[in-house]
């Protein structure tokens, strides 16, 4: 079930994003939170950060679970979303290194470890599952055609995808072309669900999700048989429902 949060700019779709977030810590200071990367979750963190040094919250507690990780990308790479998450949260907060999961991009063996990050998730319940939508619908890196039934796997990355995330790398070229991701089947076990968009270049991904059919053809749809999401769009991206009431 979708509850829809139009706003003016990503600002204010910051400020939104906290307060759901905010009133799950609130409840439970030892909460587990489920992690993305990219531009949309960024002015969250922002909060997450502001809210840590002006009020003093911890999150010496809280465990954190990563929806993904490119493969063969070395952890301290530039663009390998373990240094995203260092850069942009973790090194602002107080955070216990031991309590964050990202998958390892350059584990010997990858059956083993979509095998040991499943295994991981399942010994937690995510409280909030924080996304972002690609413009093909994808939601982690669980592309089109990706069975709904899917847990933790390494999934081939579409060329739009590859494109659209071409602009953090030299080159084409340097975009990785698989990554290990949270697979549906895990995104949905979270109790919550946050999801994050913003320009219209996400505007067709959102009316998909939101209007359906639930198809794997857009992996987001999904999301409609979730008790809880909650959708946080500015008005570019919510061009294609913006007509309707919520």
């Amino acid at each position: 079930m979708f509850t829809i949060i139009i706003k003016e700019n990503t600002q204010e779709m910051a400020v939104a994003a906290f307060e759901v977030l905010r009133e799950v810590l609130d409840k439970k200071p030892n909460a587990v939170l489920g992690l993305a990367t990219g531009s949309s979750p960024i002015g969250l963190y922002r909060k997450m950060i502001e809210d840590h040094k002006q009020t003093g919250r911890s999150y010496k507690d809280v465990v954190t679970f990563n929806l993904d990780e490119y493969v063969h990308i070395e952890r301290n790479h530039p663009q390998s979303y373990y240094t995203f998450m260092k850069e942009h949260l973790f090194d602002h907060i107080d955070i216990d290194l031991a309590n964050v999961h990202i998958p390892n991009g350059n584990a010997a063996d990858f059956d083993i470890e979509v095998k040991r990050y499943e295994d991981e998730l399942n010994k937690f319940h995510v409280d909030l599952q924080v996304m972002g939508i690609g413009s093909n619908g994808h939601i982690g890196f669980n592309e089109p055609g990706t069975p709904f039934t899917a847990l933790t796997h390494v999934e081939a990355l579409k060329e739009s995808t590859r494109n659209d995330n071409a602009r953090f790398f030299a080159s084409i070229d340097d975009v990785p072309t698989h990554a290990v991701t949270m697979g549906i089947a895990s995104i949905m076990k979270a109790k919550k669900i946050l999801l994050l968009a913003s320009t219209s270049y996400k505007a067709k991904a959102i009316a998909a999700m939101i209007h359906g059919p639930i198809t794997e053809n857009c992996p987001a749809s999904i999301l409609a048989n979730h008790p809880d999401v909650v959708v946080i769009v500015d008005k570019a991206a919510a061009s294609l429902i913006a007509d309707e009431k919520y």
